[in-house]
């Protein structure tokens, strides 16, 4: 994307996107809401993003602290353990909150479902399997270990179940615990 915006300007804009998602959810937001909260007209969001679900995956995306794909300490505990290090647990609330209201409209919304696939999950699940590729050229985890190829199920189950079983918000905590609990005894319990 051309964007004639600053980067200022632009990460001014994706916060003001994701604030509009936090207070009136995907189906209530509007180009209209954007438009009037950042100060924009609709004509220059339409041509930067071009839809609705476009604009809100970029503004997903530009949200995460890091790329998974850049994160290599030679080491896949310490890597999956500097990600978690990168959040905060304030941030991970309000992000695992955003996602789930987010994974409720993505059954009546093909373009967000799409748009999401596109610019947030799919560069998310590749940057794990570089992380798990490393790790298995390493000889921290085999290559035909049958936990690999799930092991995204299992960090995404982290983010739903600990509301849904407990009620309790998603930290830093739970998740470094989870991490060295679940996920890396299925890969062998690399060190």
């Amino acid at each position: 994307m051309a964007s004639r915006l600053t980067a200022e300007r632009e990460a001014e804009l994706y916060e003001s996107v994701l604030d509009l998602l936090r207070e009136v959810g995907y189906d209530a937001l509007t180009m209209d809401a954007v438009a009037a909260r950042t100060r924009s007209s609709k004509a220059t969001l339409y041509r930067q993003w071009g839809n609705k679900p476009e604009l809100v995956a970029r503004a997903l995306r530009h949200n995460k602290p890091s790329a998974l794909h850049e994160i290599d300490t030679g080491s896949l505990r310490r890597d999956f353990h500097e990600l978690v290090g990168l959040e905060d647990d304030c941030k991970l609330e309000k992000d695992s909150a955003l996602m789930r209201g987010l994974m409720h409209a993505v059954h009546d919304n093909p373009d967000l479902h799409q748009a999401l696939r596109e610019v947030l999950i799919e560069p998310e699940i590749t940057g794990l399997d570089q992380v798990l590729r490393r790790a298995v050229e390493r000889g921290e985890v085999r290559a035909d270990n049958p936990a690999l190829p799930y092991v995204v199920h299992m960090l995404v189950g982290a983010f739903v179940a600990r509301q849904l079983v407990e009620d309790k918000a998603i930290d830093k905590a739970f998740l470094g615990n989870y991490i060295d609990a679940v996920v890396l005894p299925a890969l062998g319990d690399p060190v």
